[in-house]
């Protein structure tokens, strides 16, 4: 039997091609630029602006540790950006390790080079790795370093990654800081690809956001700009990120009047906090998230822990008020509609990558979650109605959630397995919803009435127990589990709320047919709640109607007449029964009461029938809203005053 080849068998040598020389050592900053994803994250419009944002953020280092107050911008046309700062400079004297080189080019040229890894110069700062600077003028055509220190100037060039020249000597000055001027490398972004000046605009409002304490001056060439960027702009806020998150969500209406915001020193070493948070459903939920003035869009550590305290706090307080719904909220409640921006300055925070998108440091989610937890207690201490305003509309996204998982759960099982119609159902039999027509009746009896009456082609019955849920002070767990609010949802087919889907609508029409009394019209303001809160489009493209069946039957001889209420009653009594014959008149108790043809005659054949569509002007939305808050809504003290407001108004009130 032969051998089965062995992988370490000797045999033909297959080295010959891969030898000592084969391997390649790069040197200096020739890595970044065979490899610049591992370092910007590519090569695209993203990542160019990369480029800007670290010299930025060196200057902001600067001026985050107490060494400058004013940074400059300039786009100048040919992609040439520049970046100024009134800062203490980078140092030009002899490296000790490198003799013959300035630490300017030390800095510039070498990787893993700059003055931020042992803490004694800079307390906090967005630079970690030292390869910010020198990797942009890697992937520069071209780089200008102007640096002033103790009133003396010098300059130096470099192409490519490589020291063009020798450090100049500028003289002396009037002036201090560090101003860098580049040109990216359409060799390594292409030439299609450029600065947006709205891009860059946007970057140094947030830094001027993000420390109250610097002034960055904005400049671009008007030949670049398209929209809105202003040419020039001065861009200070003493309000710091409350000025940011306002500026965000202006013009918009918040859960709360007041937003909740705050901002610690780094006092003990331990790092400092700033945050604002309001809550707003009118807008995309977003917490804008900073970590040493650095942008974190991916969020991290600091993120979860504001995450954490919000809702320890919000919880906290549903329990302190014994509200039941508590348990029902979660973080992703709490978040649901919650804009927000956040920023900490820590010692040696930790990234995940060279690009900084996302922060890692555990110390930061301690830090973050105590701090803001503590001043969101005294918040919602200090502001008892707000608080309560808060953890309702909290509680209500809670609720919301429940019932969308609850309709996602139904609809991937009614995927599995062919549709079934409630049991009491009594279907019509044609198949398409043009013409057909669905009645809604209450109790058993008035529903055996309505099936020997109907036209069986095109009228279903769909009987219902009692009084429905109120759906406007329910929770969206009640709704659910409400078996005849279910069978009427099944029957129609089309879902609720947002699952709503009017091609799956079963019936042409939805005709609400109750009796003619209180509890009947009780009945029926509890379906248009239903209606109006869970399906209003079946509302707006005109689906519902009112039934008016008869509230009496008048009898003379031989005419027999229905009248629908007292005042038609009245006016039949004047004009159709005249006369001294006696006119016998009887009440119907209800649906049930009538005989399947008088039923039919009175209330169901089309033609003979009286129909009411249940439609709402567009000028009435707001009113209409009201309404239904204040008459079917969770709080009863609304609907008391609005007995006390129209009590005047009511006549044969039936008690």
């Amino acid at each position: 039997m032969a051998k089965a080849p062995d992988l370490f068998d000797a045999g033909e040598p297959s080295s010959k091609g891969y030898t000592a020389k084969d391997i390649e050592v790069l040197e200096g900053l020739e890595p970044v630029r065979r490899r610049p994803g591992m370092y910007i994250g590519g090569t695209d419009e993203r990542a160019l602006h990369h480029l800007a944002a670290e010299i930025l953020d060196n200057a902001m280092d600067e001026a985050v540790a107490g060494h400058a107050n004013r940074i400059e911008m300039e786009l100048a046309p040919g992609d040439i950006l520049t970046i100024r700062d009134n800062g203490r400079g980078i140092p030009i004297d002899p490296h000790p390790k490198f003799k013959n080189k300035s630490a300017l080019e030390v800095i510039m040229t070498t990787l893993h080079a700059g003055g931020k890894f042992g803490g004694k110069v800079y307390d906090t700062s967005g630079g970690l790795h030292g390869v910010g600077a020198s990797v942009v003028n890697a992937l520069s055509e071209w780089m200008e370093v102007d640096v002033a220190r103790d009133k003396h100037a010098h300059k130096m060039r470099f192409e490519r990654g490589h020291a063009a020249g020798k450090l100049k000597d500028l003289g002396a000055v009037n002036r201090r800081g560090t101003i860098v001027s580049f040109k990216p490398d359409f060799q390594i972004f292409g030439k299609d690809t450029h600065f947006s000046p709205a891009q860059l605009y946007r970057m140094a409002r947030s830094k001027a956001y993000l420390f109250r304490g610097v002034e960055i001056r904005w400049k671009c060439d008007p030949s670049l700009i398209k929209g809105e960027t202003p040419a020039e702009d001065v861009l200070k806020f003493p309000g710091g990120l409350l000025d940011f998150l306002r500026s965000e969500v202006v013009g918009n209406s918040t859960v709360t009047s007041r937003e909740f915001s705050g901002r610690t020193e780094n006092r003990d070493g331990k790092g400092a906090v700033e945050w604002a948070v309001t809550w707003t459903p009118m807008i995309d939920p977003f917490v804008h998230s900073y970590c040493n003035t650095i942008p974190t869009s991916q969020g991290g550590t600091h993120e979860q822990g504001l995450r954490n305290a919000l809702t320890k706090a919000l919880r906290s307080h549903g329990e302190r008020t014994n509200n039941k719904k508590t348990a029902l909220v979660t973080a992703d409640d709490v978040m649901a509609a919650c804009c927000a921006v956040l920023s900490v300055f820590i010692r040696e925070p930790e990234f995940q990558g060279q690009t900084k998108d996302k922060l890692s440091s555990p110390d930061a989610q301690r830090l973050v979650e105590n701090v803001t937890r503590d001043h969101f207690d005294h918040w919602l201490a200090e502001n008892p109605q707000e608080a309560d305003k808060l953890f309702e509309f909290v509680v209500e996204q809670a609720e919301d959630r429940l019932k969308k998982r609850q309709e996602k759960e139904t609809a991937r099982k009614s995927a599995t397995r062919k549709l079934r119609l409630p049991g009491k159902l009594a279907d019509c039999t044609r198949d398409a919803a043009a013409g057909t027509e669905i009645f809604l009746v209450e109790g058993d009896s008035a529903g055996g009435s309505a099936k020997q009456a109907r036209d069986r082609a095109t009228q279903a019955i769909l009987p219902l127990r009692g009084k429905i849920l109120n759906v406007a002070s329910a929770a969206a767990g009640k709704l659910q589990q409400n078996q005849e609010l279910a069978d009427l949802v099944q029957a129609l087919g089309c879902g609720t709320g947002a699952k709503y889907r009017s091609d799956d609508l079963r019936y042409d029409r939805v005709i609400i047919m109750t009796d003619a009394d209180v509890d009947g019209a009780h009945i029926a303001s509890l379906l248009l709640t239903f209606f109006y809160r869970e399906m209003p489009r079946l509302i707006a493209e005109g689906h519902l109607f009112l039934a008016m069946p008869p509230l009496y039957r008048m009898t003379q001889g031989s005419k027999t007449e229905y009248a629908r209420d007292d005042a038609h009653r009245e006016q039949l009594l004047k004009t159709v029964f005249k006369g001294s014959s006696k006119v016998d008149v009887g009440r119907f108790k209800g649906l049930g009461e009538m005989m399947p043809a008088q039923l039919k005659e009175t209330t169901m054949k089309p033609g003979n029938r009286t129909l009411v569509r249940v439609d709402i002007g567009e000028d009435e939305r707001e009113d209409t809203e009201d309404l239904v808050e204040r008459l079917m809504g969770k709080k009863p003290e609304l609907r008391f005053q609005y007995i006390q407001e129209n009590a005047q108004f009511a006549t044969n009130v039936d008690v």
